[in-house]
């Protein structure tokens, strides 16, 4: 008996397929900067050392923790709108803007990077509002929202700490 493989439906959700095809470059970009970031303050915490260690260790813990549900709320929208969510080292260097630290800086050196890296990945999120608003993506742009939230607030309270 052969069993004919069921069709699987076309995306029907009010998003053409150019779009959505353009609104999930955008979100691998965001995801890969998303993910770029998130190992790097994951690495930083393991390897921050001097005065500020107790404090910076549990604020990169926090950060980084935030960080990983993000890029599974991400990579679940790019899914949501048909496409494969990018997941491997070669493709999100490929896509990142933020580019991997190398050896272990000193603990103001880690602030500074993380505030690049997060306003990074908040530039990466902004430029895709103009797709996602003509193609009248709400859940997209809601997604963006939070981001930009996030990182905008975490570079603000790490530039905090080397003022003054």
């Amino acid at each position: 008996m052969n069993a004919k493989k069921a069709k699987t439906p076309a995306i029907d959700i009010g998003i053409g397929a150019g779009q959505r095809e353009k609104i999930v470059r955008g979100l691998s970009a965001l995801l890969a900067d998303s993910y770029t970031l998130y190992l790097m303050t994951h690495n930083f915490h393991w390897n921050v050392t001097g005065p500020q260690f107790n404090s910076l260790h549990a604020m990169f813990m926090a950060q980084y923790t935030e960080q990983w549900t993000a890029l599974d709320q991400i990579a679940e929208r790019i899914r949501a709108l048909g496409h494969p969510a990018p997941g491997t080292y070669k493709e999100f260097v490929k896509l990142a803007s933020i580019k991997e630290i190398e050896g272990v800086p000193r603990a103001n050196e880690m602030i500074r990077h993380l505030v690049a890296a997060q306003e990074a990945t908040a530039r990466t999120a902004r430029q895709l509002f103009p797709v996602v608003e003509a193609a009248n993506d709400q859940p997209t742009a809601d997604v963006l929202t939070q981001r930009l939230d996030v990182h905008e607030k975490t570079a603000w309270m790490l530039r905090s700490l080397l003022e003054g």
